[in-house]
């Protein structure tokens, strides 16, 4: 290995870079600084070689959910192949990862369905595991945002969450734009609602709290319907509340991560347009879509926002919403321009509509190895009919909600139409805390969340079953979790009754 010594400016750095303050100043090194150098790169075909060993030469799992066959791995006796690759961490290993390094890695099934580094099972309400195909197309070779292979992905990509959505009418627009779930209520405030709107907020649990922030942000007067912790607002308090005024908007949010609780989408909504039909309806189905049934079309819903790293398994960084014709209508009549530059729909459903028609269009810079991920997960979830994947959620979630039961342990949503398909919150047994339960349940392999609600987080835990560890039959995800709670609840002193 020879060494390159820069003393002064290279002579051979060309004068227009020499022209250029802002970059000729990265030339200008200090005395003797000293650049290793390797005069001769590896082969094209040995850093190729680097690269495809974290490419599986296998074709790409289809996801199945036999109705006939029973929802438990088959391979949870599978032998374990593991190859340890957390020994490269050496020193700079931080407190957490020691803790993870001291779990157990993913055995059985798990390790051998699987080309990712063993890792403890990430089981909270989102972010979730991926699939080997979905992690595989996050490393997709860098691309033109505009080129048109990325825009016919971006369009065919729009087009899957219409059938994801469960809306065929052509005033419908789908938007993906980069940033997390919360970006959605943004888009909400800042182009359904003007300043002075009223909004009506039907809460049952932290992310109600939140979403009302978000409207008074932009000047928006929310009121929030409460409803008991792990309840949900009652029909005929609904209707009461809209009678007594004018909302412009109503806010359900669809499964509150914080509790679990789902609310009852249909039976609003058609209350909503009997008694006040102006009002727009908006989901906020960050924890439903891809787990929980939506019919956006059936319904006569308007806005539908969610994310990309949950039910819909793709890794996080991507707000997706569906919107409705009479939404758009009401963004298009607004009498205040929009609060956000960068959630303006002004700028961004032109820009989308062209992705759609496959036209390359620019507003703002989207992630090419995200569009690529995300059009990875809508081809494995609409390999399937949505009925199996949602009745599957279902059955799997009764299996851990009965689970839990049977222990004698009681869970925040105590009625079941009120239970949530993609994650149950489970209260723990009195004097326990999530700190006292869940290293312990991290050192068996699994990950699960503490609480989230402001009155009662230090009381409960939640467990996230959704996407690809219910769908992937050859997953143990949900057994092992389940085992590695009871005996981390053990650890921390507990005894079954």
């Amino acid at each position: 290995m020879s060494r390159v010594i820069f003393n002064q400016i290279p002579s051979e750095v060309p004068s227009v870079i020499l022209a250029a303050p802002r970059i000729a100043r990265h030339f200008r090194a200090p005395p003797r600084l000293v650049i290793p150098f390797s005069p001769k790169l590896a082969p094209p075909h040995e850093r190729l070689a680097l690269l495809s060993r974290h490419f599986s030469s296998q074709p790409p799992t289809q996801l199945t959910a036999s109705p006939d066959r029973n929802w438990k791995s088959a391979s949870r006796n599978t032998p374990q192949i593991v190859t340890d690759q957390r020994r490269t961490l050496g020193a700079q290993t931080s407190p957490l990862q020691k803790q993870i390094e001291m779990a157990e890695p993913a055995p059985n099934g798990a390790a051998t369905a699987s080309q990712q580094p063993p890792h403890p099972a990430i089981l909270i309400p989102g972010p979730v595991e991926f699939s080997d195909e979905v992690l595989q197309s996050m490393s997709h070779y860098s691309e033109s945002h505009v080129g048109q292979p990325f825009v016919n992905v971006f369009g065919d990509v729009l087009a899957q969450l219409r059938k994801l959505f469960q809306t065929t009418n052509p005033k419908s627009q789908p938007i993906v734009i980069s940033g997390s779930g919360t970006l959605g209520w943004d888009q909400v405030a800042a182009n359904v609602t003007e300043p002075g709107d009223e909004a009506l907020v039907l809460h049952t649990g932290y992310f109600a709290d939140s979403f009302a922030d978000c409207f008074e942000t932009y000047g928006v007067k929310a009121t929030q319907l409460k409803a008991p912790i792990g309840d949900r607002p009652q029909l005929d308090a609904v209707e009461k509340a809209l009678k007594e005024k004018k909302y412009k908007v109503i806010t359900i949010t669809h499964t509150d991560t914080s509790t679990g609780v789902l609310s009852e989408i249909e039976a609003v909504a058609k209350l909503v347009r009997k008694v006040s039909p102006d009002t727009l309806i908006i989901i906020d189905g960050v924890c439903s879509v891809g787990c929980e049934e939506i019919r956006f079309d059936d319904w006569d819903l308007d806005v539908v926002l969610s994310a990309s790293q949950k039910a819909i398994g793709c890794p996080a960084g991507l707000s997706i919403l569906m919107v409705s014709g009479r939404a758009i209508e009401a963004f298009e009549k607004r009498t205040h321009p929009p609060g956000s530059y960068f959630a303006s729909w002004k700028n961004w459903l032109p820009i989308l509509r062209n992705y759609e028609a496959k036209k390359p269009s620019y507003f703002a810079t989207p992630s090419p190895q995200l569009i690529h991920a995300l059009h990875t997960s809508l081809n494995q979830i609409l390999s399937i009919p949505l009925q199996d994947r949602f009745k599957r959620h279902k059955e799997v979630s009764q299996h851990v909600k009965k689970t839990v039961e049977s222990w004698g342990l009681k869970q925040l949503a105590t009625k079941p139409e009120n239970q949530a398909s993609g994650m149950t919150a489970i209260w723990l047994p009195d004097g326990l805390k999530p700190t006292d339960v869940l290293p312990h349940v991290l050192k068996k392999g699994v990950v699960f969340a503490g609480g989230l609600h402001k009155e009662c987080a230090t009381k409960y835990v939640r467990f996230g079953h959704m996407g690809v560890s219910v769908m992937d039959g050859k997953k143990d995800d949900i057994e092992r979790a389940l085992d590695a709670l009871k005996e981390g609840l053990q650890a921390a002193g507990w005894k079954q009754q």
